[in-house]
């Protein structure tokens, strides 16, 4: 392993950006060891999420040079992989609003030109999916997004898709990452010559008015609407979602009348106004209530600042406010999916989500006649899935996650914030007095009470982490049999590759041994409910370990009940460990 000052040395040869070199060099002024070790010490890792880290100087954070690094890279792959057809083909590049992202995308553009790659550049802020759906429409090789999404205001990320239009998954995530390195050495700095390069090729105008067409084409198989036109309070939290959502609205003939939170209006890289820019954080749609109050408004719509996801809370006859969790708007868009979208073959016409998701989608999809299909977390996952399914001869309408991302296959293989806002407002006309709450108890009432808990504990490290799970496993062999009083119908270990419910115990989804996720459903208990279902797993990115638990039955009060019971002996027979602590709900 090489010394921190060679390393040091290394860093300072090869960087030439002004801020970051600073940063390093006060460091060796200060003899500031650790931390020179901190970030010299190891790289960025690269995966099918692509690069999302803390900016800043090293090789551990994001910056110029590891922007620089992992495009050089990413264009090696491409070339390899394509030859000279993917030099043409070209790839996708679009950036946001926060800090470094437009330099970023500016410095991963000239090394693609400088490797003979054209780039269908994105010359001002867009939402992300239109990186993907502008990869699909051009038949470009991949795309690329310099976005952190919702993350803290100090991070960003490095967004890739494939020439499929779905983001990549594995392999392609490891052989990209070894392509990086074998192209550490910067090729071009030059990102004043981009402009003046016969490779790049500016796209918003032309992409933005498809974009906008297909969406309303889309809608057009909806039924039409006769109710009067809605007023909703909106915001971006800050991010670039005002643009594209004042356009689509108007690209739909849409008449409802958009009430913008001006607080948050405008692309904000410091997000001033939250702690995090993540409509379910709490107090983050504090400043879209309060511009509702003050205007008598019901009904809120948020996207995060990459207007990716979308988030919906209501003002209910009491006077309270309800943020739907993204389960809720899930299943709320299914329904109006379901209802306009009659399915024309048996087991043809389909609807995907996550283990990790509510399973009253599947309940409501498969009474309406379309078939449901489970996937990892994910929309690498959802979006593979649905194109695989598709050219199966399968048709898949939609497909969400509980984390408020809503995938429509025919716009974009990925999550699309914009796009579900406006399907959100036609289908809100299409519900009793246009409340989607008042539509949700219609629903509970067809389907029954599916109450959800999803929170986290936190744990000190990845390997106290695993040590829990391990535990876990121990209890009983193959799986425990109970939790409390309740018998387990079935056990799914996707660390381990164990399904109880399969007959050679295979599970049917990808087993990944260095990640932590089990799924339990245990039995209905005393008639009460119709049983419950929970999944744990350990996050990726920090540590935590996750807990998806519902409990369905044909009561609500029975329904949280059986959820708040749940989760108390899990956390009593689970993670009785003093070393985590559990989220504090506020």
């Amino acid at each position: 392993m090489a010394t921190i000052e060679a390393l040091t040395q290394e860093w300072l040869r090869l960087d030439r950006d002004e801020a970051t070199r600073a940063e390093i060099l006060k460091l060796v002024k200060h003899q500031d060891v650790k931390e020179l070790e901190s970030l010299l010490n190891s790289r960025l890792t690269f995966g099918t999420a692509g690069l999302r880290a803390r900016m800043g100087a090293g090789f551990s954070r994001l910056n110029s040079l590891t922007i620089i690094q992992t495009s050089q890279g990413l264009a090696q792959y491409l070339l390899e992989e394509g030859c000279a057809s993917a030099a043409s083909a070209g790839v996708v590049i679009g950036y946001d609003g926060r800090h470094n992202s437009k330099k970023f995308a500016e410095l991963a553009a000239a090394a693609f030109i400088t490797k003979g790659i054209r780039v269908w550049w994105y010359e001002d802020l867009v939402h992300t999916p239109m990186v993907p759906f502008a990869v699909k429409e051009l038949h470009a090789a991949a795309g690329i997004m310099v976005t952190a999404s919702h993350n803290p205001k100090q991070d960003n990320g490095y967004k890739v898709y494939g020439s499929n239009a779905c983001q990549i998954n594995s392999p392609a995530d490891a052989q990209i990452a070894d392509a990086i390195l074998n192209n550490l050495e910067p090729v071009s700095w030059d990102i004043g010559s981009n402009g003046h390069s016969k490779l790049l090729i500016r796209i918003l105008g032309k992409l933005r008015a498809s974009y906008l067409e297909t969406v309303h084409q889309y809608m057009n198989v909806f039924p039409k609407v006769t109710s009067p036109s809605l007023e909703f309070v909106y915001t971006p939290m800050h991010g670039v979602g005002l643009v594209p959502m004042k356009a689509i609205l108007k690209a739909v003939d849409s008449h409802d009348r958009i009430v913008v939170v001006h607080e948050q209006a405008q692309p904000d890289a410091e997000f001033s106004t939250v702690v995090y820019p993540n409509p379910e954080e709490a107090g983050a749609l504090d400043l879209a209530k309060a511009t509702a109050d003050r205007g008598n408004i019901r009904l809120i719509l948020a996207n995060d600042p990459d207007a990716d996801r979308f988030a919906v809370a209501e003002k209910l006859d009491d006077g309270s406010w309800h943020q739907f969790t993204g389960d809720q708007v899930g299943v709320l868009l299914s329904a109006y999916l379901a209802r306009s979208m009659k399915p024309e073959t048996t087991g043809g016409d389909m609807m995907l989500t996550t283990a990790v998701s509510s399973q009253m989608l599947s309940v409501l999809a498969e009474s309406q006649g379309f078939a449901v299909e489970e996937t990892l977390t994910g929309f690498k996952w959802l979006g593979n899935r649905s194109l695989a399914l598709q050219k199966k001869g399968k048709k898949v309408h939609f497909a969400y996650e509980e984390a408020l991302g809503y995938m429509f296959p025919d716009i974009v293989y990925d999550k699309d914030g914009i796009t579900a806002a406006v399907i959100f407002l036609r289908a809100c006309k299409d519900w009793p007095s246009c409340s989607p709450w008042a539509k949700l108890q219609e629903l509970y009432g067809d389907y029954g009470y599916f109450h959800t808990i999803n929170t986290y504990w936190r744990s000190p490290d990845m390997a106290a982490t695993s040590a829990v799970f391990d535990q876990v496993r121990h209890i009983e062999n193959p799986y425990p049999k109970l939790v409390g009083r309740r018998a387990v119908v079935r056990w799914r270990d996707l660390t381990v590759g164990y399904d109880s419910s399969t007959d050679d115990h295979t599970p049917a989804l990808p087993i990944s041994k260095s990640s932590q996720m089990i799924t339990c459903w245990l039995k209905r208990f005393d008639g009460t409910d119709e049983g419950i279902r929970f999944t744990v797993r350990a996050s990726g990115t920090e540590p935590k370990i996750k807990i998806y638990l519902e409990c369905h039955s044909s009561d609500p009060r029975s329904a949280e009940m059986g959820a708040a019971q749940m989760l108390e002996r899990i956390k009593l027979e689970w993670f009785n460990n003093p070393c985590l602590i559990m989220e504090e709900k506020s």
